[in-house]
């Protein structure tokens, strides 16, 4: 009696398996285990031991933190920045990469190459440029500009904005190279009869281009915006939330509440706040993807 061929469905469960319990293991358990702390006081003391239950106390803790308002204005504040300069540099630097020409080819390497820098070594090398003595206030000291130099990472007015300009700047590579593949699926003859019917360059681009790549746009602004919610390393190796809590955003603070203060319950309350905000960004994403390709 010959055997019945396993049905197509019945394989793809079957592949589909070691992937789904990696996921599990590696995702799905870690929160469970996230939202179990959050609602338990878990320190130091008693990690290792029983924890005790107390509800949303670490949740009303978090909110009643003397600082988390100016935390979460530095967090909006952050998203800001990088959302805007980033989404706007990468159409901007799509547009000086487009063309095919040696410039343009040298340029789009030099983005690559930005990109593909981890965070870690691209926030040390800003941390030295913009240090008390670093590259850029010796320049300032040596020309007179600054003679005492300017504090980007030391004053509490500046540290944050320092922070977010080096994150917008790590950005426009990834966004550059998404703008610049929607720029170069436009049709060549509808640009040609543009010029045939003598728009300039700034009109091609307001009114062919720009509204070519709006779609692309509302996607990358959606992912740009939770890259930034999300953003710690920059911040970790810049300024370490300084000075005081001046650069200190929503995701940095679940760090220090768990990893400084070593009160992991107070951290993963923290954690869960900024998850929820990510998970309501990641649904608008996966709305506006669904809607771009039915369109």
């Amino acid at each position: 009696m010959r055997r019945r061929p396993a049905r197509l469905g019945d394989r793809r469960i079957a592949l589909a398996t070691p992937a789904v319990a990696v996921l599990l293991a590696l995702a799905v358990w870690p929160l469970v285990q996230l939202g179990s702390m959050s609602v338990h006081e878990v320190t130091s003391a008693t990690l290792n031991g029983d924890w005790a239950f107390i509800g949303g106390a670490n949740f009303a803790a978090v909110f009643a933190q003397p600082d988390f308002g100016r935390v979460a204005l530095n967090t909006l504040a952050f998203v800001t920045v990088v959302t805007v300069l980033g989404v706007v540099g990468g159409f901007a630097a799509a547009l000086s990469v487009a063309s095919s020409t040696r410039g343009g080819s040298f340029l789009l390497g030099m983005m690559v190459f930005v990109w593909a820098l981890p965070p870690v070594v691209n926030g040390s090398i800003w941390k030295f440029l913009l240090g008390d003595r670093g590259l850029l206030n010796e320049i300032a000291r040596a020309t007179g500009l600054a003679p005492d130099g300017v504090g980007f990472l030391f004053d509490p007015q500046l540290a944050l904005w320092s922070v977010a300009l080096v994150n917008a700047w790590a950005v426009i590579p990834f966004n550059a190279l998404i703008f610049r593949a929607a720029l170069l699926s436009v049709d060549e003859q509808v640009l040609e009869a543009a010029e045939v019917d003598g728009a300039g360059p700034w009109q091609k681009v307001r009114h062919l281009l720009i509204p070519h790549s709006r779609p692309t746009a509302t996607v990358l602004t959606v992912l740009t915006i939770v890259y930034a919610f999300r953003s710690f390393d920059f911040i970790y190796v810049m300024t370490a939330g300084g000075p005081g809590t001046a650069s200190t955003t929503i995701p940095y603070l679940a760090y220090v509440e768990a990893f400084v203060k070593l009160d992991y319950g107070s951290g993963a309350a923290t954690a869960l706040i900024a998850l929820a905000i990510v998970i309501v960004l990641a649904l608008v994403y996966a709305r506006d993807v669904r809607r771009n390709e039915a369109e």
